[in-house]
């Protein structure tokens, strides 16, 4: 049988960091006296590709243009993080429950490569994972599910024995289309939108009872299917 696998965005998931982002988008905005809101951050930003978010955020300006945008973004962003960041409630104890029943991780972001690695070392937490997926390293990145079929295959993991933890509506539909069970953090979205997105369940962070109740049944089952 297929040892369960845990599957983790990070931005909005592992930590928050929404306000950074956001701060960040608007100190770049300002420059053309623009701005974004909450709403259009959490609607049209959260989980998305930096293709998708400059050809809205500029629809006239040239595609070659959004790389150097995206580069000037991020960089704002990294001059935000402090030297630690405080992961989401829950988090080292959901780390050592996969340490001691032997649970493969995978942290699954949109982010670039420098950013998350920064926040996971600001976080305390780069060497807890077995992968780190990068979507723009891949053909496809979120909303598409190729980040989170790339997860499983680089842990020899299979969707029907695993489960994902996403923030953002394109971060569930990447997780859900990949056939991964995907619980919503509902950090910035509320529980409708998530499930609206494809979520199966919603929890506030890892410390919900639904989510244990959930993981202890999946690791009992495995258990009982081991010892028949």
């Amino acid at each position: 049988m297929t040892a369960l696998t845990l599957l983790f965005d990070l931005d909005g998931t592992l930590v928050d960091t929404d306000a950074l982002q956001l701060n960040a988008y608007n100190t770049l905005l300002a420059r053309w006296n623009r701005s974004i809101d909450l709403d259009y951050y959490q609607r049209h930003v959260m989980g998305f590709p930096d293709d998708m978010i400059f050809s809205r955020l500029f629809p006239g300006m040239p595609a070659t243009e959004y790389t150097k945008l995206a580069s000037q973004k991020e960089r704002l962003f990294r001059m935000q993080l402090g030297n630690r960041l405080t992961p989401t409630a829950g988090t080292q104890r959901i780390l050592d429950f996969a340490d001691r029943f032997g649970i493969r991780l995978a942290v699954v972001t949109n982010a670039p490569r420098k950013n998350a690695t920064m926040m996971l070392n600001a976080l305390e937490l780069a060497t807890r994972f077995d992968t780190l997926v990068i979507g723009s390293e891949l053909t496809h990145s979120k909303p598409h599910p190729l980040p989170y079929t790339t997860a499983l295959e680089r842990l020899g993991g299979n969707a029907d024995h695993a489960f994902a933890f996403e923030d953002s509506a394109a971060g569930v539909r990447s997780a859900s289309s990949a056939g991964i069970f995907t619980f919503g953090i509902s950090t910035a979205l509320s529980e409708d939108r998530l499930r609206e997105a494809g979520a199966q369940d919603v929890i506030r962070n890892f410390e919900d009872q639904r989510l244990w109740d959930r993981l202890t049944h999946q690791i009992n089952a495995q258990h009982d299917a081991t010892n028949r």
